[in-house]
């Protein structure tokens, strides 16, 4: 079983920056994957950022050029970077890892973009 916590979760106002992370409990090395998606009020859950064990990042549309996923395997932890946020943002973020078979989710985090 991987717990995973994600953290940096708050309000910030449209055009700001946050940073959020990912812990994982155990080591993510061997992850074949780990991404962030999200979830608005009302609406289903959709991926924004997916980084495979090869480094290959992949993004949603909506946050392409704002958004950038990064993993660090030696602190077990996966980031979401996001700039030039925009209120259409707000949402929760969870992250997820895929490790020897199953997906595991982290319970989430809100992000609130307003002024």
């Amino acid at each position: 079983q991987v717990q995973l916590v994600e953290s940096g979760g708050g309000l910030v106002q449209p055009g700001g920056s946050l940073r959020l992370s990912c812990a994982a409990s155990a080591s993510i090395s061997r992850a074949a994957a780990m991404g962030w998606s999200r979830q608005a009020p009302g609406k289903q859950r959709d991926v924004v950022a997916v980084i495979t064990a090869g480094g290959r990042t992949i993004y949603a549309d909506s946050v392409k050029g704002r958004f950038t996923i990064s993993r660090d395997n030696a602190e077990n932890t996966v980031y979401l970077q996001m700039n030039s946020l925009k209120p259409e943002d707000t949402a929760v973020y969870s992250c997820n890892v895929v490790l020897d078979g199953t997906n595991y989710w982290g319970k989430g985090t809100l992000i609130t973009v307003s002024s």
